[in-house]
């Protein structure tokens, strides 16, 4: 979703080959430029956000950059602490986006960033995306953040990036879940080691980049324990989830997948290697798709749902909010959200519906005396 990574342009990718041993990568931020990024095995490498922070800095060291200029603050915004708290595919997905920031704005004064009237300047810009309104949404998410760290390190003097609305209007995606038809419909579509990842999602409710860097060293006799990726300001949370007599039986199932020595990741690809995330997605996308698996409204339904329906079948097994909300690690506020939207409404609908049926079994009779 988004612009992808091979928007970074001039990127040079080596592949080194030795028989008896695994291909090694390596990633060059040009031909003949300083190795940024390197990987053994596997299909050709994607940056990661390591790798992305470190073409940064190489070309920071390669272009001059003014103080004056938003570039500046861009760099410096880069190197922060704040930046290095957010979560790895975080960091990620905004350093995409500041890289749009930086080819727009990039030569601009800082100054100017300080005078409200750029809010006119910064609303065409989102809507120069009005086509795409996730990734409008995304690029003024971004730019809110960047220039609020400058406003807080004195760069800039406020935000005129605060109280720009959202265009996109499907955020709220509680209602959306994954039903039993849509997961038997998905298997007959995907690759076997692309549903194991679906199965796992749907028995743990872990995050996508969770799911995917899970260790067997994390998998105990009685529960899965895993401190969750801290996602933009929140505090990473501890997921802790009971292993269940149908989650055992998918785990010991998943211990017998080929994996290349060294791997230890629960879920792994069908050539034994750790999965990253942007071909997990696409090939999750590619499978659900095919299967036009989409919500009543049309929305297509994202891995991420499939948190929902772990969390609905909890509230529907007596867990309370706190309760479910220590398994998944979420705050008990999204359990109470994902109850009022789906779980509440569904057992007000079961009553009413065996009223009714009582009704139609039992007719009152009135018999004349």
């Amino acid at each position: 979703m988004g612009v992808s990574v091979v928007s970074i342009k001039g990127l040079h990718i080596v592949a080194k080959r030795k028989a008896g041993h695994p291909v090694r990568w390596y990633v060059y931020a040009w031909r003949g430029g300083p190795c940024i990024m390197t990987k053994v095995g596997g299909t050709r490498p994607a940056l990661g956000p390591d790798a992305i922070d470190k073409y940064h800095e190489v070309m920071a060291d390669t272009r001059a950059v003014k103080p004056s200029m938003l570039a500046a603050l861009v760099r410096d915004y880069r190197n922060s602490r704040e930046w290095q708290k957010l979560a790895p595919t975080t960091r990620k997905q905004w350093g995409i986006r500041l890289d749009l920031i930086e080819a727009k704005w990039g030569v601009t004064p800082i100054s100017i960033w300080s005078d409200p009237r750029m809010v006119v300047k910064v609303k065409a810009w989102r809507d120069d995306a009005y086509s795409t309104p996730r990734e409008a949404d995304y690029r003024i998410t971004v730019l809110r953040a960047l220039l609020e760290w400058g406003r807080l390190n004195s760069r800039v003097s406020v935000n005129v990036a605060v109280g720009i609305p959202q265009i996109y209007e499907g955020g709220n995606r509680a209602e959306i879940i994954w039903t039993d038809e849509d997961i038997s419909a998905f298997k007959e579509h995907a690759r076997p080691d692309i549903f194991d990842g679906l199965r796992l999602a749907s028995m743990t409710g872990l995050r996508r980049a969770d799911l995917l860097e899970l260790q067997w060293g994390e998998v105990g006799t009685t529960a899965i324990i895993r401190v969750t990726n801290k996602s933009k300001r929140r505090k990473p949370r501890k997921a802790v989830i009971p292993i269940y007599p149908k989650l055992r039986a998918l785990l010991d199932e998943l211990r017998e997948r080929h994996r290349n020595e060294g791997v230890a990741n629960v879920l792994v690809t069908e050539a034994g290697e750790p999965w990253g995330l942007d071909n997990f997605t696409h090939a999750f996308a590619k499978a659900r798709d095919t299967a036009n698996i989409v919500h009543d409204d049309g929305r297509k339904k994202h891995p991420h749902d499939l948190r929902g329906t772990f969390a609905t079948n909890l509230i529907l097994s007596g867990f309370t909010d706190q309760e479910a909300a220590g398994v998944l690690g979420w705050a008990p506020e999204q359990v109470a959200n994902i109850r009022s939207h789906y779980v509440d409404q569904a057992r007000v609908i079961v009553q009413l519906a065996d009223r009714i049926a009582a009704s139609t079994v039992n007719p009152v009779v009135n018999r004349k005396g």
